[in-house]
């Protein structure tokens, strides 16, 4: 039998009920490594992104103060979007699906989902938190611990957002792969809150606009890191990894996110999903043109869209950040402070498909890392 699901409040943040993590937990254990380190040996290919963690930043009190203001304007739009999405799900794929998120971005998605599905339909959905690694693939034993408890026709795998679609096709090679070594199948089609990126056929919206969980990192996310995948720490036994970071109890608003979006239910009065459905991978074709433009020579250096952008500012080396002219300004305002606070350009561009696009500084060579006088980390919130 494999191992059984971590939960809340011994793993992560939300309640039991809310999402059952298949990760093996290496909270003790020292992974976290510099910014400026982790991506001169991801870029030398002298180490894998899910090897190591990056520091989990704590955002100071003005960047709290936009993630607030944010959430709070976009609330009821993700509301429908949680609401249009688990529809379609239903709909297509019946009341008896299990979620599986793909951790962490995925997890208060499929928090969302289960609180839509109970609210509007009175179902008790079960939600699994699995972890995917771009170029590795996806947890082979969480997809047998899936397969052992439920019938793997009815998982639906859920993730927060699109962007040139690269999880998207590493999940359909992984689950192909796993059914051909196995024979049993699991439906490689991802169900995500916004598809900007054009790949999959299951969402909420295909605006690329600001999904507020993406602002922040673990502390919206039930207090787990990313997963990692580092073979000198786990077995073949094992799940991929992830840390708790329970220290940062205080700074938890895991909660207060899926409280702010389930409370704006009831105003979700249409939940019709758009009628252009094809996943024609427009937004990998633009990510192309771009990594051409700018002359970054790897497709993986560009990460387009709202959400990705965020994550290139707060994990990584940005060079520098392409916003769409005329994108909302209020989706953008986080952006744009970070981007200032870490010294990053930011150019308009007048026909860019997504809000925004970041660029990770390409053939990275490592510099000298400043350190703050005041002993707190203020390079990144």
């Amino acid at each position: 039998m494999t191992p059984a699901p971590l939960r809340g409040p011994q793993f992560g943040s939300y309640a039991p009920d809310d999402v059952g993590w298949l990760l093996t937990d290496l909270s003790g254990v020292a992974l976290e490594a510099p910014t400026e380190e982790r991506e001169e040996a991801v870029q030398s290919g002298e180490g894998h992104y899910a090897e190591s963690l990056p520091h989990e930043y704590l955002p100071d009190a003005s960047y709290l103060a936009l993630y607030r203001a944010a959430l709070a304007a976009t609330a009821p739009r993700l509301a429908h979007a949680v609401g249009t999405v688990t529809e379609l799900v239903l709909r297509e794929r019946g009341p008896d699906v299990v979620l599986a998120s793909l951790a962490r971005g995925g997890t208060p998605v499929g928090v969302l989902m289960r609180r839509w599905a109970a609210w509007a339909h009175g179902l008790d959905l079960p939600h699994y938190a699995v972890s995917i690694v771009r170029g590795r693939g996806i947890d082979r034993l969480a997809l047998r611990h899936l397969a052992e408890h439920h019938d793997p026709s009815r998982v639906v795998f859920v993730d927060g957002w699109t962007g040139k679609g690269a999880i998207t096709r590493e999940l359909a090679t992984a689950v192909a792969e796993h059914e051909r070594d196995t024979g049993v199948r699991f439906d490689p089609d991802l169900a995500v809150l916004a598809d900007p990126g054009r790949c999959t056929t299951t969402f909420g919206t295909r605006e690329d606009w600001l999904i507020a969980s993406a602002c922040l990192n673990s502390t919206v996310s039930g207090l787990v890191s990313r997963t990692v995948l580092n073979p000198r720490l786990l077995g073949p036994h094992q799940y991929h990894g992830a840390k708790f970071y329970k220290h940062l109890a205080r700074s938890d608003v895991s909660h207060g996110f899926v409280s702010a979006v389930t409370t704006k239910f009831a105003g979700v009065h249409d939940t019709t999903p758009p009628s252009d459905r094809v996943a024609d991978g427009a937004g990998r074709r633009a990510v192309e043109r771009i990594t051409q433009a700018y002359d970054v020579g790897d497709v993986n250096l560009v990460k387009p869209g709202v959400g990705e952008t965020t994550r290139v500012l707060l994990r990584r080396v940005p060079w520098r950040v392409l916003v769409r002219a005329g994108a909302p300004a209020a989706d953008l305002a986080h952006i744009r402070l970070l981007a200032q606070r870490r010294g990053v350009p930011v150019e308009e561009v007048a026909d860019l498909p997504y809000s925004c696009v970041g660029l990770i500084r390409p053939r990275h060579a490592r510099r000298p890392v400043l350190r703050p006088t005041t002993g707190a980390r203020t390079a990144a919130p």
